[in-house]
């Protein structure tokens, strides 16, 4: 007897036993007649006067309970048989997939002789074995098989058709076409045999951990519970574990694992994460994980047994894979301000207006722009073609050609340059031309009313103030002392 068949025994023989635990079965006998009526199964033989009249309920669920009743859990989820059950049917999962591949390299290794290419033209394990069973020794039989185009899509038939007809490979013997036709199906078998263990796993896990298979479905949710050694070890582990369970598989020599993702487990295999573009799963995955984790402490403390929680954080998920996907905002493009827009309003003040006064265009400047009309104007400079100095200092104008001060536009000068400047600008009947480097004419003979003509130092008044300055407000001056005469009073 193989491992599923004793599997399936042992689900008869539970089925059986729960069966036994209801009440009006064998173990719900009770003492008196209603037991025993009911132990019959009649509904006949009730007498009469025990009969209630249901005219005014208005529900059948407030009457008929059992339809919608559940079974009460209380302590660790380990200790029910049934999970115990559900985590040794899972294990069986995880061999029989180790059988098919040990199966699948069998049967490769044998039909290379007949057929090499079909390795390479079928990567699937199951349908390279039934491909390799419909086959057998005669590759003609790609052309126009309906069961085979049950198996492989059109146009991996017809490339498989063509690459037929020119292999190299050999005829097999009976022998070993015999033994390959044994080998694929006991694959078959294992296959289907899986497909049910799967059935009755997801039919049971929506009572064990129901939050956790809403988010990724009762097979995903039972692997990993396995993997992790039951709802409470998966319950005390971090997201970050979850996510790599089923990452570790068993190394079968003469497989490579350059196809194997690293760092990927159950989870990243879901529908759930696969359903996503390929740049996004692993993203994917960790929130999922991170939400698993969440549900399964939900679970492990019998919360939330109608799946509310589980049904919340899968909208959470969803959302968050329609904002990924959401393609980026378009980029708006800003306006040009309308060209008749008023003028902004400017900073004001004294100093923007003596800024501006300094700033603006001068009456030189002005004439220099203006042009007169229908007449050649004259090149102002002979490198510079084209530059004119406009109305400039012409006739008709009003204005000369030397240029005018404006007291608003001219240079600042500091208060101690001016200072200098008018002690240079002094004469005191004439100025020397050594220091002035004026012209020879200036004289030092100056005329005064009392005695006529007399010859003055132009920097002996200079040099009184120099000296008052330097005794009085220089540096290096020191205190004086003033002198007070005291008047005696009798």
């Amino acid at each position: 007897m193989s491992l599923a068949d004793e599997l399936l025994a042992d689900l008869e023989e539970a089925g059986e036993e729960e069966d036994g635990l209801y009440p009006g079965g064998e173990g719900g006998e009770s003492d008196g007649e209603p037991g025993e009526n009911q132990a019959d199964g009649g509904l006949e033989d009730i007498p009469e006067e025990m009969e209630v009249d249901y005219s005014a309920t208005e529900s059948v669920t407030s009457i008929a309970k059992l339809r919608h009743s559940k079974p009460v859990m209380s302590g660790p989820v380990e200790a029910d048989p049934e999970y115990r059950l559900i985590v040794a049917a899972n294990n069986l999962t995880v061999e029989i997939d180790n059988e098919l591949n040990i199966i699948h390299k069998f049967v490769r290794d044998k039909y290379s002789k007949r057929f090499p290419e079909l390795e390479s033209l079928v990567p699937n394990s199951l349908d390279y074995i039934r491909t390799v069973k419909e086959l057998g020794n005669s590759l003609e039989k790609c052309k126009n098989n309906e069961t085979l185009q049950q198996i492989l899509t059109n146009a991996t038939i017809m490339v498989v058709s063509v690459t037929a007809s020119t292999t190299q490979g050999t005829m097999l013997g009976d022998d070993e076409l015999q033994r390959l036709e044994e080998a694929c199906d006991m694959a078959l078998e294992l296959n289907q045999s899986k497909h049910r263990i799967y059935e009755y796993v997801e039919s049971k896990m929506s009572f064990i951990a129901p939050n956790l298979s809403i988010i990724v479905g009762a097979s995903t949710a039972a692997k990993i519970m396995g993997v992790a050694g039951g709802l409470t070890n998966l319950s005390k582990m971090p997201a970050c574990n979850l996510m790599l369970l089923g990452a570790q598989r068993r190394t079968l020599s003469g497989f490579s694992s350059t196809s194997l993702l690293p760092h990927t487990g159950y989870i990243y295999h879901c529908d759930v994460v696969q359903s996503l573009p390929p740049d996004l799963r692993r993203k994917a995955a960790r929130l999922v994980s991170a939400k698993c984790t969440l549900a399964a402490r939900v679970d492990s403390f019998h919360e939330s047994t109608d799946g509310k929680v589980g049904y919340d954080l899968k909208e959470e998920i969803e959302r968050k894979f329609d904002k990924w996907q959401e393609p980026p905002p378009v980029k708006q493009v800003k306006p040009l301000p309308a060209p008749l827009d008023g003028q902004r309003k400017k900073r004001g003040g004294r100093r923007y207006r003596k800024m501006k006064e300094r700033l603006g265009l001068t009456e030189i400047r002005k004439h220099a722009n203006r042009m007169t009309f229908a007449e050649i104007e004259d090149d102002a400079y002979q490198e510079d073609l084209g530059f004119s100095l406009g109305q400039l200092g012409k006739s008709g104008s009003g204005r000369v050609r030397q240029a005018q001060v404006n007291d608003s536009t001219k240079a600042r000068i500091s208060k101690s340059l001016q200072r200098t400047l008018q002690k240079q600008s002094m004469t005191y009947g004439g100025k020397s031309t050594v220091r002035d480097r004026s012209s020879g004419t200036s004289s030092s003979v100056a005329f005064t009313p009392l005695q006529g003509l007399e010859i003055v130092n132009p920097q002996a008044a200079e040099k009184k103030v120099a000296e008052a300055n330097q005794k009085y407000f220089s540096n290096m001056a020191e205190f004086l002392k003033v002198k007070r005469e005291k008047e005696d009073k009798v």
